[in-house]
C-alpha cells in the first residue's frame, strides 16, 4: 500500500480528518485538485462546538488571535440573535474567521504531523477490493494510480469519490439563489449601510480591508447558481433592494449560491467514507456547513484510526454513519426552515403572512428557553449521540463538560487539556486505588486520571467515573458506589469502546503484543 488513507480534498474537512488520522499514527495523503490554497472564503465562522474541538487538540490559541469573537449568531436573519454566551461552554461565542485562514492553520498542523498534501492532484476514478482502494489520479505529470487501505471523500458537493463509490445523494434541487460579493471599496455613508441591513442585506467586514455583502434579490432569486455574477448585476440588485449601491467598487470575488439540499444515502461503502459537503449540502443559513463538516472529521478520524491500528471493537467504524447522518439531517431541516422564513417575505403573495411568521419567530427567540434550544442546535453544543444500549447513564453520548480539575499524574487543569493526544480519557471522580492497574491493559489507547478536586457541575453530580471518547463525547458514565461492581462496569465499557485489552488487567507482567494494523486487510 502507498499509504493507509487517501483523503480527497484539502478543504477544512479533509485537513481536519488528516490531522486526526496522523495524530494516531496513520499514514495519510491528501489529494487536492486546486494547484494553490484557497484565497476566497465562502464560510466565515467557527461556532462554539468547533472551537471546543480545536481546544481539545491544543489548537485554539492558533485561531483566536486571528479572528473576532461575537457572543451569538443569527437565525434566519431575524432581529433577535441566538445567545451562545448563555450556553454551557467556555467558548460561548462565534469566531469570525475566514475559511481560507482556517484552511491555512489546519494545513500547517497537518504538515507538522507528517501528512503529505499534493496540490494539483485530482481524483478521477476509484475502485475497491477486499484489501484496499485504488484511486486514479490526474496530476501535473499525467494520470496514475495510487493505493491505500481506505479512502475518504472530502471533495465537496460534486464529490467524485461519492459518485465512484456508488453512494446515492438524494434530496431537493435548487429553487432559490443568493449572491455574495467581497469588495475593496464600500463608499456609502453609515445611514445607507444601516438601511441596507434593514432590508436584509448582510454586511460583514473581512480581512485586508474587504467588506462582504450578501443578499437575495426577489427579482433574481430564481437565477441558477451556475450563472456568473457581474458587478453590474450586483449593483443593480442593491439599488432595487435598498435604494443604494452601498458605494461598492473593486470586487475581489462575486459568487452565487443556492438552496439545493441533499444527504448521502450512506457515509460508508466498504473502504470508502464520506465527510463534509460530500455527505451533505444545504443553504448556508447560520453558517452551519463548515462547522458540521469539521465535526464529521472529528467523529470519523479516531474510529478509522482505531480500525487501521487493529484495536477497533466490532461496529465502531459503522457508528460514524449512524451518529453523523442524523446530525446532518437535522442541520438540513434547520436550514430549510430558515430559508423558508426568508423566502416567504420575497414572494409577493406571501409577504404579509411571511412577515407575520417572522415576527412570531422573533418573539419566540426572545424567550430564554427557546433561544437556548435553537442556540444549542446551531452551535452544535446540543449534539448528543444515541447510546449503544438502553439503560445507560443519561450523560452517555453527550459532550463532556470542560470542567476544571486537579488530577494525579497530570499537569492538566481542564478536561479538554487531557484530550490533546486524541485518546480516550478515563476520569475517576470517586477514587479507586487500583485504577491505574485496571486501565493498563489498554495501553496508550486510554489516559486514566484520578481527580482529587474538580469544578462543580450539575450534570456530574453523583458520577463516580466517566469515559470520554477522543472526540470529547461521553462513552460511559457510572454512579455506582460499590467499587467492585464499578470495576466490572469499567472493564465492560472499556472493552466495548477501546477494544479488547492486551490481556486481563489482573496479569500485567509482559509488554503488550504487537497488533495488526488493519484486521480487514488480509495477510
Amino acid at each position: 500500500m502507498d499509504v493507509d488513507v487517501i483523503v480527497a480534498g484539502a478543504g477544512p474537512t479533509g485537513l481536519m480528518l488528516a490531522c486526526e488520522l496522523a495524530l494516531a499514527g496513520v499514514r495519510t495523503r491528501i489529494l487536492e485538485r486546486r494547484t494553490e490554497p484557497q484565497r476566497d472564503s465562502r464560510a466565515l465562522t467557527l461556532h462554539p462546538r468547533s472551537l471546543e474541538l480545536m481546544d481539545q487538540r491544543g489548537l485554539l490559541d492558533r485561531f483566536l488571535p486571528l479572528g473576532r469573537t461575537v457572543p451569538g449568531w443569527h437565525f434566519a436573519q431575524l432581529p433577535t440573535h441566538l445567545d451562545f454566551s448563555a450556553l454551557d461552554s467556555r467558548h460561548g461565542y462565534t469566531l469570525f474567521l475566514a475559511q481560507a485562514r482556517t484552511e491555512a492553520l489546519l494545513e500547517e498542523r497537518a504538515r507538522e504531523l507528517g501528512v503529505e498534501i499534493l496540490h494539483g492532484h485530482e481524483v478521477v476514478a476509484l475502485s475497491q477490493d477486499d484489501d484496499g482502494v485504488e484511486v486514479r489520479v490526474r496530476a501535473p505529470g499525467g494520470v496514475g494510480t495510487l493505493r491505500a487501505r481506505y479512502a475518504a471523500g472530502c471533495d465537496g458537493g460534486r464529490s467524485r469519490v461519492r459518485e465512484a463509490a456508488g453512494i446515492g445523494f438524494p434530496g431537493t434541487d435548487e429553487t432559490l439563489t443568493g449572491v455574495l460579493g467581497d469588495f475593496a471599496v464600500t463608499g456609502a455613508d453609515p445611514a445607507a449601510l444601516e438601511a441596507a441591513r434593514a432590508r436584509g442585506v448582510l454586511i460583514a467586514p473581512l480581512e485586508d480591508g474587504l467588506t462582504r455583502l450578501v443578499y437575495v434579490d426577489p427579482e433574481r432569486m430564481r437565477v441558477p447558481a451556475r450563472e456568473l455574477v457581474t458587478l453590474e448585476e450586483f449593483r443593480a440588485s442593491l439599488i432595487r433592494i435598498c435604494g443604494s449601491d452601498c458605494g461598492i467598487a473593486e470586487p475581489r470575488w462575486l459568487s452565487r449560491f443556492g438552496n439545493a439540499t441533499r444527504l448521502a444515502e450512506s457515509y460508508r461503502s466498504g473502504r470508502v467514507l464520506l465527510a463534509g459537503d460530500a455527505a451533505h449540502i444545504h443553504f448556508p443559513a447560520a453558517g452551519q456547513g463548515l462547522n458540521t463538516s469539521l465535526q464529521d472529521a472529528m467523529n470519523l478520524g479516531w474510529k478509522l484510526a482505531a480500525t487501521l491500528n487493529g484495536w477497533s471493537p466490532p461496529g465502531l467504524l459503522d457508528s460514524y454513519d449512524e451518529e453523523r447522518s442524523p446530525v446532518a439531517r437535522a442541520v438540513t431541516e434547520n436550514t430549510e426552515v430558515q430559508t423558508l422564513l426568508a423566502e416567504l417575505t420575497l414572494v409577493p403573495q406571501y409577504q404579509r403572512p411571511g412577515a407575520a411568521l417572522r415576527q412570531l419567530f422573533d418573539g419566540l427567540l426572545r424567550m430564554d428557553e427557546v433561544n437556548r434550544m435553537l442556540a444549542a442546535q446551531v452551535s452544535a453544543l446540543g449534539t448528543a449521540y444515541p447510546p449503544a444500549s438502553p439503560g445507560t447513564d443519561p450523560l452517555v453520548g453527550r459532550r463532556m463538560p470542560d470542567i476544571g480539575l486537579t488530577a494525579t499524574a497530570s499537569e492538566a487543569t481542564r478536561v479538554y487539556e487531557l484530550l490533546t493526544e486524541g485518546r480516550f480519557v478515563h476520569l475517576d471522580l470517586a477514587g479507586d486505588p487500583d485504577l491505574g492497574t485496571a486501565v493498563t491493559g489498554w495501553g496508550s489507547r486510554v489516559t486514566a486520571v484520578t481527580v482529587t478536586q474538580r469544578e462543580d457541575h450539575a450534570d456530574l453530580e453523583g458520577v463516580a467515573e466517566v469515559l470520554v471518547r477522543p472526540d470529547g463525547h461521553i462513552a460511559w458514565a457510572t454512579r455506582t458506589v460499590d467499587i467492585a461492581a464499578r470495576r466490572d462496569e469499567r472493564h465492560e465499557a472499556l472493552t466495548a469502546w477501546a477494544g479488547t485489552p492486551y490481556r486481563h488487567p489482573a496479569a500485567l507482567t509482559d509488554e503488550p503484543p504487537a497488533l495488526p494494523r488493519d484486521p480487514l486487510a488480509g495477510p
